[in-house]
């Protein structure tokens, strides 16, 4: 009797199915029934069913369909906690013990200082979606990148340019902005001493707009390094330029008013090449809108302070006895 009742127990219990939490997942990370479909390769009415399914399971409306758009309800929000939990233990399991549907290797490159501070969001999304799928991302100057992807080197790319070319598509439009220590004074000095890239975007236009403006300059640091141009401008030795929004934590923005010239705005452009057949790439190119159309937010870079060194206090001399 005892067993009877358990297995009774057992059968009552419902079931949630895995395919549908991650279409329900991937309804809330794309804003849509079509984008998830076309991410999990299904046709747009097999992940309806799936919804509608885990919605009569339930006995729950999962999706708010009276907007022009699909939103969660309350109820699809609270599944969607723990469908992201219940996903990532799946996934976790399947990938210790078995090969994944998706693996391979995803070639994506970007200039250095438009890495922050979206991509490494962007990255822990897309590897919670494709854990077996690897990243190999390359640090590269616009141009290069561009050669690069022309030659086939690269899946997709960002730049940062004035115009987007054929087969593009811009994700933002940022102004220049002048960048010093905290506290500096190094944007004070005549001639304006820079820190300036070998090959940079920005470089010719910088230099533009302080002649246009009567500001003599010359170069105090010149790197095909961004982290020595930073460290140049973190030590007061030079002023830099950067996208607003992209500064490191160890800089801070020169404010307008203070002898330096207003610079251009840049397009930060998306290229995919053409006809890939790399399931991950489509979902890292979403990912890429979503984080500069501001649905992912950026994480917070932080400043570790710096801690006193502790030293001991002097002890007084002991004549020896």
């Amino acid at each position: 009797m005892f067993l009877m009742g358990m297995f009774t127990d057992l059968d009552m219990r419902r079931n949630l199915d895995l395919a549908a939490l991650r279409a329900l997942a991937a309804i809330a990370d794309f804003g849509g029934v079509t984008k998830a479909a076309q991410l999990l390769n299904l046709t747009q009415s097999a992940v309806s069913m799936q919804i509608k399914r885990l919605e009569e399971s339930l006995g729950l409306t999962l999706l708010d369909r009276s907007g022009r758009g699909v939103t969660l309800t309350n109820a699809g929000d609270q599944l969607l906690s723990y469908a992201r939990r219940i996903l990532a233990l799946n996934d976790e399991a399947v990938e210790r013990l078995t090969d994944s549907e998706y693996e391979g290797e995803i070639r994506f490159a970007l200039p250095h200082d438009i890495i922050y501070p979206h991509i490494p969001q962007v990255l822990r999304h897309f590897n919670t979606l494709f854990p077996r799928m690897n990243v190999q991302l390359q640090t590269l100057n616009t141009i290069r990148a561009k050669e690069a992807f022309g030659r086939g080197e690269c899946d997709l790319i960002l730049t940062t340019e004035m115009q987007c070319d054929a087969g593009g598509e811009t994700l933002a439009h940022l102004p220049l902005v002048w960048i010093g220590a905290p506290g500096g004074q190094a944007f004070r000095q005549r001639p304006l001493r820079l820190a300036q890239g070998r090959v940079c975007a920005f470089r010719a236009g910088i230099i533009a707009a302080l002649d246009r403006d009567g500001v003599p300059w010359e170069t105090a640091v010149e790197s095909d390094s961004d982290r020595t141009l930073e460290a140049a401008v973190s030590c007061d030795m030079a002023v830099h330029a950067l996208l607003a929004g992209t500064e490191p934590p160890h800089v801070e923005r020169i404010p307008a008013g203070c002898g330096l010239p207003d610079l251009s705005s840049f397009l930060i452009n998306l290229y995919v090449r053409p006809g890939n057949t790399i399931p991950g790439v489509t979902a890292l190119a979403e990912l890429l809108r979503k984080a500069w159309g501001g649905e992912i937010k950026p994480q917070p870079l932080a400043q570790p302070a710096l801690q006193p060194v502790q030293r001991p206090a002097p002890q007084p001399d002991v004549a020896a006895g």
